[in-house]
């Protein structure tokens, strides 16, 4: 009963949604690393805008410097990656939670840390830079708002299941 206890309990909710996330941005970061000319490629249409509508009055937006365009690939798998190490540190202390019975202040708090770098870069950079600024919604070939909102939506629902649980007792 005390292994179902801690097993079913809600601090169990909060390490696997916090894992599941964790996991996927590594796998993003090993993706953008080992294959970058792809996913460089990816950032690359979206930011010329070469696969939109064409409209005069939004391609003056478009960015198609290589420089630029790699420096901001980059800094998104930088990103993606430092988001990763978070949710990382957030298992490794809601695991301290559920096995000792610790506070969950410090797991909820990198949870929470976590989950909002995810946010950011999929809300902020991807659905309303890339979707919107870059207008990728135009794009049959190089749109990634279907992914972008499945991104944001999963860490927006794990960033409240962690507020919700995180405060109960282990």
């Amino acid at each position: 009963m005390r292994l179902l206890a801690r097993v079913g309990s809600p601090h169990t909710v909060a390490v696997v949604v916090t894992a599941i996330t964790a996991l996927y941005l590594l796998l993003v970061v090993l993706g953008n690393v080992t294959d970058y000319g792809t996913n460089r490629a990816f950032v690359e249409h979206v930011f010329a805008m070469d696969t939109t509508f064409q409209s005069p009055n939004t391609l003056w937006r478009a960015i198609t410097s290589p420089a630029l365009v790699t420096i901001a690939y980059v800094l998104i798998i930088a990103w993606e990656a430092v988001t990763a190490l978070v949710l990382v540190a957030a298992v490794v202390a809601w695991v301290r939670v559920i096995g000792g019975g610790r506070d969950a202040t410090t797991a909820r708090q990198l949870s929470s840390a976590g989950l909002a770098m995810q946010l950011l870069l999929f809300g902020a950079g991807f659905i309303a830079i890339g979707g919107e600024w870059f207008q990728m919604w135009q794009s049959k070939s190089w749109n990634g708002l279907g992914a972008a909102v499945q991104n944001f939506t999963v860490a927006g629902i794990s960033l409240v299941l962690v507020h919700v649980v995180g405060r109960e007792k282990a």
